[in-house]
């Protein structure tokens, strides 16, 4: 059996890992091979194209890099086309491998994907395009699968990998001698994203904001978990000039987020992260006025957080563009001390939220289905 996946973000290369350590528990004979990165080359990948040699981002970066990209698009239909995979297995990274959909499908070659285009809010004429190309789609929320369903497509939703892996690494005690917090300090999270564009947008009014709750809750002490790819010298002069202390944190994310008090959070996975390990957060999400006049027209949801859209209700406050101001993330950050029962409500409505992402084992039940696929198509 031979399985080719195609993987061009950082965030694709691990669920492709996740998805071949498992794929080869169940299948040690399987021959795995393709496009992704240094973590799919651990778990047992033949790494031909390294995504981390074609990873750009941003509409002027991709322009600058068409060429390049195509001739990636060039060298991944000819290992097709010498390798005649039994299956390509596309993970998310949908604007460049969808084109490769198409060149696997003129091949013979059947493909499946692994982590579909977002069309449920935005673009679902998307479903449509993608249906035909694809045998079999596998979704990690449920809330994706009806515009595919609608499309035709054969969908799966098998549940979200972050529920087996988002956990704490040491007991709550730990933590916080780890961390260094006493029992009467009040540790609040800072989690302005890991993009550059991000962190410039966002946290400037998150550390005007922990200025405000400083002046309120004298206990209060920030951290700040730091991605690998975070540039923490930008950071450090921020929190500098803004003239408030805020600790910068380097591993054991889940462990800090585990032992805080609520968070002040970007729009994103992280946020999700946080939810499944009981911590509620303030969310954040600002765009510049060009992305934002086009998102008002095109995208058309309820909530923007996604522990909001699975629960379908406004869990925790998100703040859009010029509500990301200081004075109303204090008014936000003011229930969690002032009403004692406001934070184990908002506890109890993730709880329910987070129960819509399925049982544990969502990467087993994937590769079961990718290993079905190879065996039949």
């Amino acid at each position: 059996m031979k399985i080719m996946f195609s993987a061009g973000e950082t965030s694709g290369d691990l669920h492709g890992a996740r998805l071949a350590s498992a794929i080869l528990k169940k299948r040690p004979d399987a021959n795995l091979i393709g496009f992704g990165g240094s973590q799919m080359r651990e778990a047992g990948v033949e790494i031909f194209y390294d995504l981390a040699d074609y990873s750009v981002m941003g509409f002027w970066e991709v322009a600058k890099n068409l060429r390049r990209i195509f001739d990636l698009l060039d060298k991944l239909t000819e290992l097709m086309r010498m390798e005649k995979p039994d299956l390509l297995v596309l993970i998310d990274y949908p604007d460049f491998n969808w084109r490769l959909a198409k060149r696997a499908k003129s091949l013979g070659v059947p493909v499946l994907s692994y982590i579909p285009p977002s069309a449920w809010a935005w673009r679902r004429g998307r479903a449509k395009k993608c249906a035909p190309l694809a045998k079999e789609f596998i979704s990690i929320f449920p809330f994706e699968t009806k515009p595919y369903e609608e499309a035709g497509a054969n969908i799966h939703f098998v549940g979200n990998p972050l529920v087996d892996t988002v956990k704490m690494t040491m007991t709550k005690i730990d933590a916080r001698a780890h961390f260094g917090v006493n029992e009467d300090d009040y540790p609040i999270l800072l989690l302005p994203g890991s993009r550059r564009q991000e962190i410039s947008l966002l946290l400037p009014s998150m550390l005007e904001a922990a200025k405000k709750i400083k002046e309120e809750k004298k206990n209060a002490r920030f951290f700040l978990p730091v991605a690998l790819n975070m540039d923490t010298s930008v950071m450090s002069g921020m929190i500098s000039r803004a003239g408030i202390d805020v600790e910068l944190t380097h591993g054991h994310t889940y462990d800090i987020m585990g032992i805080s008090a609520f968070a002040i959070a970007t729009s994103g996975t992280v946020v999700l992260e946080a939810a499944l390990l009981d911590l509620p957060s303030i969310v954040l999400y600002r765009l510049s006025p060009v992305s934002y006049a086009l998102a008002w027209l095109f995208v058309k949801i309820k909530f923007f957080s996604l522990p909001n859209v699975l629960a379908d209700e406004m869990i925790q406050p998100e703040l859009l563009q010029g509500e990301v101001n200081p004075a109303r993330i204090l008014s936000e950050a003011e229930k969690f001390w002032k009403t004692p029962t406001h934070r184990a409500s908002v506890i109890e409505k993730l709880h329910a939220a987070c129960a819509k992402l399925g049982e544990p084992g969502a990467t087993d039940r994937a590769a079961a289905i990718i290993i079905k696929a190879a065996e039949t198509y």
